[in-house]
């Protein structure tokens, strides 16, 4: 009873309005109609999944729309806000972003791992530099990557030495080993006969002797002005040691070249050199025992050639202080290994194809 009575009041309402309006017109009672439906339909479905066509039709109509008719959308205002703040955002993702960096490709993704393998002293800088050697290029972001993804450790020592690596080296100590010659032990005294020039990280080895006096130290500056080295000079950069003498700095300055004498007790200002000496002792003295001068000498001499045309560089951009002729890109050829003291320095080059 009370239902029917309802019913015949709602429909006597919706009678009024339609003859209130100027005209058959019934689009007030089919909109509130459709409002009716959608609110059912929201209490039965779940919430809907709109396409893109869906989102701009209903963006672009919220603008034209009353207030009291936006209620009736199926989205809010915060929806709509978010979906303009998502099409901005894919804009600058869309024409903001340059292509990533490309994957390293087989060929120097196996040669890294080898290296990092035979070399365990090797950083992922330096296996860069031996890369740009050989006609490949890889960052040092991808290869640092690389090794921490097959698990190799970071330098100076990843593993071992294992027994296979120590036996076959002749001549190997224990770290911290000195220098023998004859009955007396020595330490890095002739390395004080190495000349360094700052500019190209070139090393120029003067002599070995276990007793450096001041004319011995003299004679190493002639022998550096003989070959036409000291030309293109034009400052030394020396410490206060008492060999050098004034009949050395004499030979330098007959060439126009200025003294710079480093301060005391202050091995930072002459770091270049220190951190060749430290790297000579590093990678070759401390793993072998010098039996005599004539074996120090070669010892010696190998290790600086190795130095000036192969062992890439930092200060240089990863290029050896006398690089030769650069590498042809794309680079062919297998890459082999050569040993200059036996299985203590590693080179590698390109087979000729």
């Amino acid at each position: 009873m009370v239902f029917s009575f309802l019913s015949l009041a709602v429909r006597a309402l919706l009678g009024l309005l339609v003859r209130c309006r100027r005209g058959p017109d019934v689009k007030d009672v089919e909109l509130l109609v459709l409002r009716h439906e959608i609110a059912v339909l929201r209490r039965q479905v779940g919430r809907p999944k709109l396409r893109l066509a869906d989102r701009a039709l209903f963006a672009a109509a919220a603008c034209h729309l009353s207030p009291a008719s936006r209620l009736s959308l199926l989205v809010s205002p915060r929806t709509l806000l978010r979906w303009h703040q998502s099409l901005v955002r894919w804009k600058w993702r869309r024409y903001g972003t340059r292509p990533g960096r490309p994957k390293l490709s087989a060929e120097i993704r196996e040669l890294v791992l080898r290296l990092a393998r035979e070399n365990p002293s090797w950083g992922h800088r330096r296996i860069c530099g031996e890369l740009a050697k050989l006609g490949l290029q890889a960052s040092p972001t991808s290869v640092r990557r690389l090794l921490g993804g097959a698990r190799l450790g970071p330098a100076p020592r990843r593993e071992g030495p294992s027994w296979r690596e120590f036996l076959p080296r002749p001549g190997v100590e224990h770290r911290g080993v000195r220098l023998l010659y004859g009955r007396d032990a020595v330490s890095a005294a002739p390395l004080r006969a190495v000349f360094i020039e700052h500019g190209t990280r070139r090393v120029r080895l003067g002599g070995c002797t276990t007793n450096p006096d001041a004319n011995w130290v003299t004679q190493q500056a002639r022998n550096l002005s003989f070959i036409g080295l000291l030309e293109r000079a034009r400052f030394l950069i020396r410490d206060r040691d008492s060999k050098y003498s004034g009949s050395f700095d004499e030979v330098f300055r007959s060439e126009g070249i200025q003294i710079v004498k480093t301060p005391v007790r202050s091995p930072k200002a002459n770091a270049t050199a220190e951190r060749f000496v430290r790297t000579i002792r590093t990678e070759c003295l401390d793993w072998l025992l010098i039996l005599n001068r004539r074996h120090l000498e070669h010892v010696l001499r190998v290790y600086v050639d190795h130095y000036n045309t192969q062992r890439p560089h930092r200060a240089l951009e990863l290029r050896p202080p006398d690089p030769g002729e650069p590498p042809p890109r794309p680079a062919t050829g297998e890459v082999q290994r050569r040993d200059p003291l036996g299985s203590l320095i590693h080179e590698y080059y390109r087979a000729a194809a």
